[in-house]
This record gives C-alpha cells, sequence and structure tokens, in this order.
C-alpha cells in the first residue's frame, strides 16, 4: 500500500511541475505574437515529453541526487515513508504556486522538501554541505548567470540585425472577438458596444533578408525551433529529478518511472498551464520575436548543459532570468512582477520544507 502511496505522490507532483512549468519553454512564443496559446502548448508538450525520454539514457546522475543519496543515511532512503513526504511537500507547493499563476521551481521545492524531510528524520546527520554545494549554488547562480547571457546575446545580434540592414516594423494586431449567445448581442447593443469590438495589440515584425531569406519568417522558424529546445532541455532536467524519489521501488523499472511521470507533466501541462504561462509570457517584459529567440536560445543552452553534467538548476530560474535579461536591456522589464516572482522563490523553500517535515511526522507516527 505504502508504495502504490508513493507511486501516486511522484505522479501529483509530476502532474504539479507540467503545470507550473510546461509552458515556461513556449512562453516567448505566445509573449511576441508569433503563435497563439493552444499552438504554443502543443508545441510544449511534444518537445518536453521527447526530453523525458531522452533522459533515460542522458540523465542518470540527477536521478541519483533526488533520491536523497549522500544528504541522508543510505538507510533512510529506502524507506519509502521519506520518498512519499518529499513528494508530497514539493507537489503541494507546485501546485498551490501554480493556482495563483507564480512561476515557482519543482527543483527548489523538492531540495527544500529533501531538507523538511531530511531534518525531522535525522536532525544534524543532514549533510548540509552536500546542499548547498550541490543543490543551492546551482539554483542561485543560474538565473544570474541566465540574466547576464542573455543581455549581452541580445546586443550582439540586435548589432549584427542593424549591420545587415533588417529594421524593425511595428504593426497593429486586430482581434475581432464575436459574441456567442443571443444574450451576449442583446447585451452589447444594450450598452452601445459595437458588436465587433476590437482588442489592439502593438507588435513588431523584422523587414529585410538574410542570406536570401525573409528575414521574419527565418527568424520564426529559428523561434520555434529554440522554444522546443528549452522544453526538451526541461523535460531532460526535472523527469529524473521526479524519478530519483521512486529508486525506492526496486520492482519498478526506472523506464517505466520515466514513462509514467512524462505523461503526468504532460497531463499537467495541457490542463492547467495557463496562468503560470500568460504570467511568464505577457507580465515580466513585452518582447517581440528576436527578443524571445534570444532568451529561449540561453535558456536552453544553459539548462541542457547543466542536466548533462547532472547540475540541478531551475528551468523557471534560468527562464524568468533570461527574460528579465532581455527587458534589461529594452528597459520594459516590469520590476513590481519580478519582485513578487522572485518573493515566491524565497518562499518556495521553507513551505516545501515544513509541508514535507509534516508529512513525515505524520506517516511515522501512523507507523508508516
Amino acid at each position: 500500500m505504502i508504495l502504490i502511496l508513493l507511486f501516486l505522490a511522484a505522479t501529483f507532483l509530476a502532474y504539479s511541475n507540467g503545470a507550473n512549468d510546461n509552458f515556461k519553454g513556449v512562453a516567448t512564443l505566445f509573449g511576441s505574437g508569433t503563435t497563439d496559446y493552444k499552438k504554443a502548448i502543443t508545441w510544449a508538450t511534444v518537445t518536453t515529453l521527447s526530453g523525458s525520454i531522452a533522459a533515460i539514457f542522458l540523465a542518470s546522475s540527477l536521478v541519483k541526487n533526488f533520491s536523497g543519496k549522500g544528504l541522508v543515511p543510505n538507510e533512510l532512503i529506502q524507506s519509502p515513508a521519506f520518498a512519499i513526504s518529499i513528494a508530497l511537500g514539493a507537489a503541494i507547493t507546485v501546485f498551490l504556486a501554480t493556482k495563483i499563476g507564480m512561476p515557482i521551481s519543482t527543483t527548489h521545492s523538492l531540495v527544500g522538501a529533501l531538507f523538511g524531510c531530511g531534518v525531522v528524520a535525522v536532525g544534524s546527520a543532514f549533510n548540509f554541505t552536500k546542499l548547498g554545494n550541490v543543490f543551492l549554488m546551482p539554483l542561485i547562480v543560474s538565473p544570474l548567470m541566465a540574466a547576464v547571457v542573455s543581455l549581452i546575446l541580445y546586443l550582439i545580434f540586435r548589432k549584427i540585425r542593424v549591420t545587415v540592414g533588417i529594421e524593425k516594423d511595428s504593426y497593429v494586431s486586430i482581434q475581432q472577438p464575436e459574441p456567442k449567445t443571443a444574450v451576449e448581442i442583446n447585451l452589447m447593443t444594450a450598452q452601445n458596444v459595437p458588436v465587433s469590438s476590437n482588442d489592439n495589440s502593438h507588435l513588431q515584425k523584422y523587414k529585410g533578408e538574410f542570406i536570401g531569406l525573409n528575414a521574419q519568417k527565418m527568424l520564426d522558424f529559428f523561434h520555434f525551433i529554440s522554444a522546443g529546445i528549452v522544453s526538451f532541455a526541461r523535460g531532460l532536467n526535472d523527469t529524473p529529478k521526479i524519478v530519483g524519489l521512486l529508486v525506492v521501488i526496486n520492482a519498478l523499472d526506472i523506464r517505466i518511472s520515466m514513462l509514467a511521470v512524462a505523461a503526468a507533466m504532460a497531463i499537467g501541462g495541457l490542463l492547467n498551464a495557463k496562468k503560470v504561462g500568460e504570467m511568464i509570457s505577457k507580465r515580466i517584459t513585452p518582447m517581440n520575436s528576436g527578443q524571445g529567440f534570444t532568451a529561449n536560445l540561453v535558456t536552453g543552452l544553459l539548462v541542457t548543459t547543466a542536466s548533462i553534467h547532472g547540475m540541478p538548476v531551475s528551468t523557471t530560474h534560468v527562464s524568468v532570468g533570461s527574460i528579465f535579461g532581455i527587458g534589461t536591456v529594452t528597459k520594459k522589464a516590469d520590476v513590481k512582477v519580478v519582485k513578487k516572482i522572485l518573493l515566491s522563490w524565497l518562499l518556495t523553500l521553507p513551505i516545501a520544507a515544513i509541508i514535507s517535515g509534516v508529512v513525515y511526522f505524520g506517516l511515522k507516527a501512523f507507523g508508516l
């Protein structure tokens, strides 16, 4: 029974992870007006699932790190109650953040849950040194690195664009929502509102050619590719972290665990990603397709490199850092929104730690 509970807790964490994280890779596609929400989340789902499958072969070291190995005594790692507490602590934290639209880090939640549960279980025997060096340092450094790299790379790309004579052209995107029912039509008429009222959005496209190809079409293509890279990298980086909680189920093959986690992540993204997606896409900073491409490129490269080397960076932190770096260059970043996101990041670890510690204490009190 307790092994079934562990599997359900891990898949709930995977579902919450997908809801909070899946759209982050394609946020710039939606935010820049390159595509609509439905196409963006579909592309995110396909590429994230591909990354999850690739994790079976490329990210085994992350599975070991997030099983708790080296942080607590080995005998505790074999305890399903320990893994259940970590999974539920992280899952509840991420799920609550998703409901209020805050893009937090599942990695950060897992680290907090590992800490809270580990301290309750073994006290001073917990390896605080490894927690700082292996887990916390990459989480702190990665968003700062992403912001700086995206800022520099965007300045380089902008210089190249100006040099080759490609210009930006602003235009207005006009959307005409249609009333769906007779009641809506009557209400709009009574209020003297035109039936085909317009919602105008100012967007940018690029005019000119690069190596004989239309600059905007070429950029849109690579923007989609870069978004796919970010989503692939997220699947590659996050799937093994959750699977690490299932290593105590020796009867369950690790590949089956990977596939189960991947499926739950995909479902979570399809059903519950919109609120967090709109926060990252629209509220941090306005962007065009060139700026979105740059942010995605930086995020994809950093997260993929970290995954291969077993470094547990947060796709959320890197993605938000990259987008904020672009907003810093354009001077259009909404600092108030960024402060709210940073506050949610600061609260993630202690909230996950408290929930995880309480769950573990409860499970042990019931003799599980």
